[in-house]
């Protein structure tokens, strides 16, 4: 007898059985890695933490182990689901497999054939997406992350599942070997946090590097007159050449040396600082001079 509003979530058998009815043999070079264990899933979604009125934005949601942990979700807090898949085979089939193991919750659930490096607010329409959970491949999670928390500013928190290292650097604050220009543009829009790590045998085909969930909640940028676009510049150029001083490394930036040197006094930046020292708002403090000297 099904629960009215049950949600029957996938296992390995059912993630193998979908894949082979559609021809699909998962890739690691397309990093496509289907999560088989309900447990990690509902971990997902529980940090999600779907609240009345949330659209949650699923990101490359593949043959639906997540989606369905998320409607689950979704349900009990009275919030919809958007999720977003870029092969359209995949696509096609997911309304298919929702309806199949939570017909009550179908039409809470949109899916979008789109990329996600390129989806914006027109893409989606109303109601606007509040949450985002993703399990991402490394190759593309941090242009995702960041290319969503840009384009959707109704984006209030979310939770990612990416690959360790990639975790580390995207949480990294300065002064951390791993502190970069991940660290740097995320804090830009978000405070993100390590929220737990993912057992490689929760996957399909098992991969070769371990995963981590990132966890963060959106917060205001740093003060500044210039520009995200400005800010950002000044993160590539400062770790373009992380093992110069900042006074050489942002030579190209500034127009020279000298300039340079000018841009980081005015900031209050020591020139002989390397970038991985600096917080977000310092970066944006050397930006606004030059949109300033302009």
């Amino acid at each position: 007898m099904t629960v009215p509003g049950a949600v029957r979530l996938l296992g390995a058998g059912d993630i193998r059985g979908i894949a082979g009815r559609l021809g699909v043999r998962p890739t690691k070079r397309l990093g496509q890695n289907f999560v088989i264990e309900p447990g990690s899933v509902r971990q997902i979604a529980a940090l999600a933490g779907a609240r009345p009125g949330d659209v949650i934005l699923e990101v490359g949601p593949g043959l639906g182990s997540l989606t369905l942990a998320l409607l689950e979700a979704a349900l009990r807090a009275d919030a919809r689901l958007v999720a977003v898949e870029i092969d359209p085979l995949l696509a096609d089939q997911l309304p298919k497999t929702i309806a199949e193991r939570a017909p009550d919750g179908a039409d809470r659930v949109t899916v979008l054939t789109a990329d996600a490096l390129a989806v914006g607010e027109q893409d989606l329409g109303p109601p606007a997406p509040t949450v985002l959970a993703a399990n991402l491949p490394y190759n593309v999670a941090v242009p995702v992350v960041l290319n969503l928390l840009a384009a959707l500013p109704s984006v209030e928190r979310g939770v990612v599942m990416v690959q360790a290292e990639v975790a580390d650097r995207m949480c990294a604050g300065p002064g951390s070997r791993v502190y970069g220009v991940p660290s740097a543009k995320l804090a830009w829009y978000a405070e993100a946090r390590l929220a737990g790590t993912v057992p490689r045998s929760v996957f399909w085909p098992v991969p070769n590097v371990d995963s981590k969930l990132v966890a963060f909640t959106r917060r205001d940028p740093p003060p500044t007159t210039a520009s995200r676009q400005e800010v950002f510049a000044v993160i590539d150029a400062a770790f373009g050449q992380r093992r110069k001083t900042l006074r050489a490394a942002l030579a190209g930036w500034a127009g020279s040396p000298a300039k340079a040197e000018d841009a980081l006094r005015a900031a209050g930046v020591d020139p002989g600082a390397r970038g991985e020292s600096l917080t977000v708002a310092e970066f944006a403090r050397i930006a606004q001079f030059d949109r300033e000297g302009e």
